[in-house]
């Protein structure tokens, strides 16, 4: 069985137009967010994303410049040579990562 699409299992979300992605990453990060408020780590959340976004954004800044991929349901905005999404995409995983790993560890001890 491929990777295809499945008529009817997949909601389009394409509908939103250059909006597709932006909205995604506001609706991954209000459950990040959840999860950071949640276990009470926003600090550590926002440590984490401080350390971790340099990075990211020169191996975003990158792999875009060389066309490794393509976004192309986004909105046009562009700050410091990559799309407005990919920044927020650059909190929201960090953000997602400590949050989810938090809130299992508070429920586990």
């Amino acid at each position: 069985m491929g990777w295809g699409r499945t008529p009817g299992v997949v909601v389009d979300i394409t509908v939103l137009g250059p909006y597709t992605y932006l909205a995604t990453e506001v609706l991954w990060g209000t459950v990040a967010l959840a999860l950071v408020l949640h276990a009470g780590v926003a600090r550590e959340a926002a440590r984490t994303v401080a350390v971790l976004y340099p990075f990211a954004y020169v191996w975003d800044w990158y792999t875009l410049e060389v066309g490794v991929f393509s976004i192309p349901m986004r909105t046009g905005v562009e700050l410091l040579g990559i799309p407005i999404e990919e920044h927020v995409f650059m909190l929201v995983v960090p953000a997602m990562v400590v949050g989810a790993h938090e809130t299992i560890r508070l429920h586990l001890d």
